[in-house]
């Protein structure tokens, strides 16, 4: 099954998986330095001129064949190679960059990105879908999506952790020690971590002593 499963220990056949994707974009792992998503990209298609600021990126060919075009600004592609299967393109961040379809195949590809480029769980069916959310265009029933989800949805997903929060207040466990556990835990779930992947993460962090200000704060 093709999803995500960042941030946890994992092992895949990678050739088989991008060639598996049927996506313009999937997420298969996001992690907290590294991101790893599968392409492929329709003949004739591209990825589409674009730049990471901060984010160096590696892409390796799986299926197909292309153009890769790299330069120091988006009118300067300085830099231009035919790519085949097995090869791999780095592009250091900052890097005006493309990646364009010549073959009669999809073009089946997979990308990592250091740090991630985009939310957990990312899934972009077309280019359009890809580009609509990055414009920030992206929206159901009209509310914005805020990485990949409604704020009400983000509510609702998070509703694990309020309950729990709210059993650590029955049990007497003071103020300060909850908030610093679930603020951590918000924090895990932005890198991409579930709600409940967070809880325990943080709990294991106090449990074991990886945190020592976490057993004094529970102390208090």
């Amino acid at each position: 099954m093709l999803k995500d499963y960042g941030a946890n220990p994992f092992v895949i056949n990678i050739n088989e998986a991008t060639n598996q994707n049927q996506n313009y974009r999937t997420a298969l792992w996001t992690g907290s330095n590294l991101q790893v998503t599968l392409m492929s990209i329709p003949p004739g298609g591209d990825i589409g001129l674009e730049v990471h600021p901060n984010v160096d990126q590696f892409l390796r060919i799986e299926q197909g064949q292309g153009i890769a075009q790299m330069g120091e600004s988006q009118n300067n592609l300085s830099f231009e190679r035919n790519v085949y299967d097995d090869d791999a393109i780095i592009i250091p961040a900052g890097t005006w960059h493309n990646v364009i379809n010549t073959g009669d195949t999809p073009l089946k590809l997979y990308s990592i990105y250091a740090p991630p480029n985009h939310p957990f769980g990312t899934i972009h069916m077309t280019k359009a879908d890809a580009m609509a959310e990055e414009e920030g265009n992206g929206q159901e029933n009209g509310t914005p999506l805020l990485y990949g989800k409604t704020p009400d949805e983000w509510v609702k997903y998070t509703e694990y952790l309020v309950d729990e929060g709210l059993e650590d207040v029955k049990r007497g466990i003071n103020a300060t020690h909850i908030l610093q556990e679930f603020i951590l835990m918000g924090l895990l779930v932005g890198k991409g971590y579930t709600p409940e992947k967070a809880y325990e993460t943080v709990e294991e962090w106090e449990r074991t002593g990886k945190s020592k200000l976490l057993q004094q704060s529970k102390n208090m």
